[in-house]
């Protein structure tokens, strides 16, 4: 197995910003760049990885902010990778303001993703899956080969996705969930845009929302 995976903490909400790439090549993404990434951009460049692509999970500003810093650093653009979906919610600052948040000034999405899309860093593939209810353009990036799920705000460990945002719908997410996570392996991490990683039998036995 030649993917390798960087987890960072970032910023005042705890997000799980994540840095993929592949051993082989050094082909990276960011999965989720959000506040303070000058860390994963130090990475990039500590571990003399290529920078591919921004992959976002969805368009919610703390799942994007950090873009600009990392391509400062870097001094290169990458393209930006987000579901069509999202893109006007993206296009008014991703609910910033509702938060109070400030936002840099972001580059627009060069990529739109779609379901059953298959990405690649070298080798290595993974797969995007359209899961809507937490955001209409709302995906998920699963890394068979290391049996890892990138869920974004999908799922958490014990919880699930917030649905009282504009775009949200509870009934979507819940089916997202049961249609697209639970039929694969037990076994297969999640790796959550917030909180711990867990797998798909915990959270089939412990997630309240899912009995």
């Amino acid at each position: 197995m030649s993917l390798k995976i960087e987890t960072f903490i970032l910023g005042p909400i705890d997000n799980n910003s994540y840095l993929l790439w592949d051993e082989d090549t050094r082909d990276a993404a960011v999965i989720d760049p959000s506040f303070d990434a000058g860390r994963v951009a130090e990475s990039v460049l500590s571990n003399d990885l290529n920078l591919t692509g921004f992959w976002l999970t969805h368009g919610h500003f703390d799942h994007f902010v950090g873009t600009p810093a990392i391509i400062e650093i870097l001094r290169r653009q990458a393209p930006l990778y987000l579901h069509k979906a999202d893109l006007a919610m993206f296009a008014d600052g991703g609910l910033a303001r509702q938060f109070g948040f400030p936002l840099p000034d972001m580059p627009n999405p060069t990529d739109y993703l779609t379901d059953g899309q298959i990405l690649q860093l070298g080798e290595s593939k993974i797969t995007v899956w359209h899961t809507p209810g937490h955001s209409p353009g709302h995906v998920i990036f699963y890394a068979e080969e290391i049996s890892m799920l990138f869920t974004g705000d999908l799922i958490f460990r014990q919880s699930v996705g917030r649905t009282d945002l504009t775009g949200a719908d509870s009934d979507e997410l819940l089916r997202s969930i049961y249609n697209v996570v639970l039929p694969l392996p037990g076994e297969t991490i999640l790796l959550s845009g917030h909180g711990e990683p867990t797998t798909i039998d915990d959270e089939v036995e412990y997630n309240p929302y899912l009995n």
